[in-house]
C-alpha cells in the first residue's frame, strides 16, 4: 500500500511559539456563532511545537471567509450570457451550490442528503501549503478508485460539519481530530449524485505527529500536493458534459509523486480549486464559470449528474 509522501512523515518541527501568543491566536471571541462551534483550536503549552507565523496568517484569514451570497436570478442570466459570449462553459461536478439557484429552492422541493470533507492543510518542506488526499479503495461500489479528500456522509450523532469531517478522517486515514484546528468551512457543493458537500478547512499544525494509517476498507493510499496546483494550467485538461441540456467542462489535474500517478477531478478537483482561490486570494489561471443549474422535477435516489 502506497504510504503518505516525505513531506508527511519528515517535516521538520514548526518553530516554537509562546503560549500567550497562541491563546491570543486561537481565541474565538471575535467568530460568529456558527464560526465558533467550527473552531476547534487548540491551545498548546511553552513546550510544544506550534503553528509557524504563515499558519497562524492563514488561520487568522480564513476565519473572516463569509461564503457568497446566492445569485439573484438576473445575475444567473446575466452569467449565462457571459458564459455563452465567451463560448466557453468551464465548470466541476460538483460545484458550490451559491452560484445556482439550488439555495432558494424550497425544502420539499429539493433536500439532498449533507457530507463533510476535510481540507487539511500544512506546510511543506520548502514552506508551500500542501492538501492531505486520499485514493480511494477500487472495492468500494462507488468513486472506486478515485482520488478524493477525507469525508463522508453526516451522521446523527456529528455535532457539526467539523465532526463529520474530522471523524470520517480519522475513520479512513487515522488523523486525530486533536491535531487538526478547523477554522471554517466553505459554501455547499453539490456532488454527481446530488448530495450536499460542506467543505471544512482546518490546518495541521504539526505535521510530523500525523503517521497515516489507511482503513485498507476505504483508503488504498494516502498522499499530498501543493494546494496552489489547482490555480494554474499546467497539468490540466477538460472534459464536456451535460446536464439538462446545458454544456459544461470537468477539470482533471494529472500528478505524479514518488513514481505513483494520481488524476484529481471532479467534486475534488472543484472543491480543491474554489479553496485555493481563497487561501490565495486570487482567481485560477484557467476560465472558471458553471452551468445554469436546474434541479430535475424529479430527484429520485438513483438521479445522477454525468
Amino acid at each position: 500500500m502506497q504510504q503518505a509522501t516525505n513531506h508527511l512523515h519528515m517535516l521538520p518541527l514548526l518553530r516554537r511559539t509562546s503560549t500567550a501568543l497562541l491563546s491570543s491566536f486561537l481565541t474565538p471571541s471575535s467568530l460568529s456563532p456558527i464560526q465558533n462551534s467550527l473552531s476547534r483550536l487548540i491551545v498548546m503549552d511553552s513546550c510544544a511545537a506550534g503553528p509557524s507565523r504563515k499558519l497562524m496568517v492563514l488561520a487568522q484569514q480564513l476565519r473572516l471567509y463569509k461564503p457568497p451570497s446566492p445569485q439573484s436570478d438576473d445575475e444567473e442570466e446575466e452569467g449565462q450570457r457571459i458564459e455563452e459570449s465567451a463560448g466557453k462553459v468551464v465548470s466541476q461536478v460538483g460545484f458550490a451550490e451559491s452560484a445556482t439557484s439550488v439555495a432558494r429552492q424550497p425544502p420539499e422541493r429539493f433536500r439532498p442528503k449533507r457530507a463533510a470533507v476535510l481540507i487539511c492543510l500544512f506546510e511543506g518542506d520548502h514552506g508551500e501549503l500542501r492538501v492531505i488526499l486520499t485514493k480511494r479503495s477500487s472495492k468500494l461500489s462507488t468513486h472506486s478508485g478515485e482520488v478524493s479528500l477525507p469525508g463522508g456522509k453526516a451522521e446523527e450523532t456529528d455535532a457539526d460539519d467539523a465532526e463529520t469531517a474530522t471523524r470520517e478522517a480519522n475513520e479512513e486515514i487515522g488523523l486525530d481530530p486533536s491535531l487538526v484546528n478547523v477554522v471554517t468551512c466553505l459554501e455547499p457543493f453539490l456532488s454527481k449524485h446530488l448530495l450536499r458537500v460542506i467543505p471544512v478547512i482546518g490546518i495541521l499544525s504539526n505535521s510530523k505527529d500525523f503517521i497515516p494509517s489507511p482503513n485498507a476498507a476505504e483508503v488504498e493510499a494516502v498522499f499530498d500536493a501543493p494546494l496552489e496546483m489547482f490555480l494554474k494550467d499546467e497539468n490540466r485538461r477538460v472534459e464536456e458534459r451535460e446536464w439538462m441540456n446545458d454544456k459544461y467542462l470537468i477539470h482533471f489535474f494529472d500528478y505524479e509523486v514518488n513514481d505513483k500517478k494520481y488524476v484529481i477531478w471532479g467534486l475534488t478537483a472543484g472543491i480543491l480549486i474554489r479553496a485555493a482561490s481563497v487561501v490565495y486570494q486570487k482567481p485560477p489561471a484557467f476560465l472558471e464559470q458553471n452551468p445554469k443549474f436546474k434541479v430535475p422535477r424529479v430527484v429520485e435516489k438513483e438521479t445522477t449528474m454525468p
